[in-house]
């Protein structure tokens, strides 16, 4: 008899083909506080920027392994996975050459579902997988959409955010129909949030009414420590808790493991009493 396939965790992939909205800063700081709460996380790093492992402090000189190798180079998922300062946090990391995998996943057969496939090898360890998708609506974010369970979409208050938010969701149900018919929108988070600006009003109460309980009650604030983060190679969880920035994210984090229960999706118990106040 055939041994059970391995219980594989939930993966949340971050998406949001427009640059600029906070997109990273929500993978890194939601992964730190899943991990800060007892669950073992793992964050891939699908940008080619890279620049959610340098908000984790990884330097280039500690990659041996990186995405690229696993998409490409047949190289082991562990292999690839590198350690980070929070404890239970882990990266896939990214690397400058994914910029060409458009280019390399052309002619290639089930281009689609390498990252799915890659991460059967881990699927026991860990609770959660957060993916960092490009700025783009390319093989690479397709890769994350087919490995997901559901998407987290991070959305700055700004006046064409919507245009954006409308090609993004023609893509999920293309990718729903031909590839993973499971995947579903979890939910979208309101960044950079100026409640005192009337554009941030404005697109707050249009997207609350077109997607209504789609778009989650915590807004991220603009926030200085939140951009200052990074260059010390930290989150904003582990940078400056106490700030603004820090503790939307730590309510962001709740808000979406209770969405998870409330959805009857298969929750995680952590291993670990809860490091977060």
């Amino acid at each position: 008899m055939q041994g059970s396939s391995p219980q594989m965790p939930r993966i949340f992939a971050v998406a949001n083909q427009k640059g600029g909205v906070g997109k990273t800063t929500t993978t890194v700081n939601i992964a730190t506080a899943f991990s800060a709460m007892g669950h073992r996380v793992l964050l891939i790093d699908m940008d080619p920027q890279g620049n959610a492992g340098t908000g984790l402090g990884v330097r280039r000189s500690m990659v041996k392994k990186s995405v690229y190798d696993v998409l490409f180079e047949q190289s082991s998922a562990l292999d690839a996975i590198i350690k980070t300062k929070v404890p239970r946090l882990a990266i896939m990391p990214s690397s400058m050459h994914l910029s060409g995998a458009d280019i390399e996943l052309s002619n290639s057969k089930k281009r689609e579902s390498r990252l799915k496939n890659a991460l059967v090898d881990i699927a026991e360890d860990y609770d959660y997988i957060i993916i960092d998708c490009p700025p783009s609506l390319n093989f690479l974010t397709i890769n994350a959409l087919v490995a997901a369970n559901s998407i987290i979409v991070p959305l700055q208050c700004e006046f064409y955010a919507l245009e954006g938010l409308s090609q993004l969701t023609k893509t999920v149900k293309l990718v729903q129909k031909h590839y993973n018919p499971e995947l579903e929108i979890h939910g979208i988070v309101l960044t950079m949030y100026d409640k005192r600006n009337r554009i941030t009003r404005l697109v707050e109460k249009d997207v609350r009414e077109y997607f209504k309980d789609k778009v989650y009650n915590t807004t991220i604030p603009r926030n200085v420590k939140l951009s200052e983060a990074p260059s010390y190679g930290l989150p904003a969880l582990v940078y400056d808790m106490k700030c603004a920035g820090a503790q939307s994210y730590i309510k962001l984090a709740r808000e979406i493991l209770n969405k998870e229960k409330q959805g009857n999706c298969p929750i995680t118990q952590p291993n670990n009493q809860s490091e977060v106040a």
